[in-house]
């Protein structure tokens, strides 16, 4: 519960940072993260197990069935 809890909260945290920020979601990552951190090592660990791509995947395959529903 606790781990569901602190991962909630981060990635709504960072959605609102990203919201409310002009800058862009990399240079926000760059300033809330050390280069030896544990956050960087985790981002680095999904973007190689292909992480941006199955999102961007992901609303891919939703916007093609939305527009196959008529949508």
């Amino acid at each position: 519960d606790m781990a569901r809890r602190l991962v909630l909260q981060t990635v709504l945290g960072s959605a609102e940072l990203v919201k409310q920020s002009a800058k862009h979601p990399a240079e926000l990552k760059d300033m809330v993260t050390s280069p030896a951190g544990t956050t960087i090592e985790a981002l680095v660990s999904m973007e190689n197990d292909g992480f941006r791509a199955a999102i961007i995947n992901g609303i891919r395959a939703a916007y093609d069935r939305s527009v196959e529903l008529g949508g």
